[in-house]
């Protein structure tokens, strides 16, 4: 993964290697905001545990990176939160990390990624992942350079309304053609966590794929305000399908005066997968979203042999020089066949984010 780190103005290379044992998780930092100028490289041993699904949050303190760790290469353990020292990885100097590996009860984590340049000094990293069919369960993630042995992570259950996860959590997006059915990857929140600090609250935004009214799929969102409080609200939430239609894949962000933008794959058996977005103002009744825009319809189905894996990585990223455009980049196919994909990115910006 490539990130951005707008706190500091660093380029962040991120990539496993597990072509081999021990299985490493390495960084590339810029040593300045030049992207072709010279980087600061380190990897981190993760021994014969294959640190899969990895995801990414820039926070004031470090980089924190969760992953889905994989015993031996094939046996799931649970999830593992990671911390590591992004002031001396900055400079080159060796740099620590600070791991949790809790066990099974913590899985698909995400580490709150920030907008903005409202910096939390002194917060932890926010984490999230599903708990149940009533709640999700935030991570706070503090972590203490000084006496690493000092770190901590404080588990807190949200309870949200009632959900049940897309495809029970696998396999049932449908297209046009083919009987090659897509991966809902209901089973977990997808990337980004969203974080921004504004004037009188800090919010968290982060969505996931659930059974929609129509016995599809469609996008759950939320807006989690004030994280760092011993009971964090989650201030507004909803479900997105506004037909019968398969959205999933979504990826959530803010602007800096409140809105946010939600972009996913939508799909069905008259509708090659296709990219979209919807959103809203900060002003807008609460727990609603407006009317989707399609910024490219899919020209093509995914087909082959069990190919169901679907733009998992997408994501939906804040500009870091006008805090206003959103970015939003995708998968797509130009033409039905297999292992031929192709990626869209798109920019937009919603009138009166300044």
């Amino acid at each position: 993964m490539i990130q951005w780190d707008q706190l500091n103005h660093r380029w962040i290379f991120a990539q496993f290697s597990v072509s081999t044992t021990p299985y490493l998780y390495c960084f590339a930092v810029s040593a300045t905001s030049d992207a072709t100028g010279a980087f600061y490289r380190y990897s981190y041993n993760f021994g014969t545990n294959f640190p899969d699904y990895a995801k990414m949050g820039i926070w004031w303190d470090g980089y924190y990176v969760t992953f889905n760790i994989f015993a031996g290469g094939s046996s799931f353990t649970g999830a593992e939160m990671c911390a590591f020292n992004g002031a001396s990885m900055r400079t080159g100097a060796a740099a620590a990390n600070v791991c949790f590996a809790p066990g099974t009860a913590y899985a698909s984590v995400l580490p709150a990624d920030q907008d903005g340049t409202n910096t939390p000094f002194g917060y932890p990293n926010y984490m999230l992942q599903l708990n149940t069919a009533t709640s999700l369960k935030e991570i706070k993630f503090h972590v203490d350079w000084v006496t690493p042995t000092n770190s901590t992570i404080t588990p807190i259950i949200l309870t949200v309304s009632a959900y049940s996860q897309a495809c029970s959590g696998g396999v049932c997006i449908t297209q046009p053609g083919t009987t090659q059915l897509l991966d809902s990857l209901a089973d977990r929140l997808m990337y980004r966590l969203s974080y921004r600090k504004y004037a009188t609250y800090d919010a968290l935004v982060v969505t996931h794929s659930v059974v929609s009214s129509w016995g599809t799929s469609g996008i759950r969102w939320y807006e989690i305000r004030n994280p760092g409080a011993a009971t964090p609200v989650v201030y507004q939430q909803g479900t997105y399908a506004p037909d019968a239609r398969y959205r999933w894949m979504g990826s959530i962000a803010q602007d800096n005066v409140g809105d946010f933008a939600v972009g996913y794959s939508a799909s069905y058996s008259d509708l090659y997968p296709s990219i979209r977005f919807t959103g809203r103002l900060v002003s807008d009744p609460l727990n609603t979203l407006r009317a989707e825009t399609t910024l490219l319809g899919g020209a093509g189905s995914q087909s082959g042999n069990s190919l169901d894996r679907w733009g998992d990585y997408s994501t939906m990223d804040i500009d870091p020089v006008d805090g206003c455009t959103f970015w939003y980049t995708n998968q797509y196919e130009k033409v039905t066949g297999s292992f031929n994909w192709s990626t869209w990115i798109s920019n937009f910006k919603f009138p009166g984010c300044s």
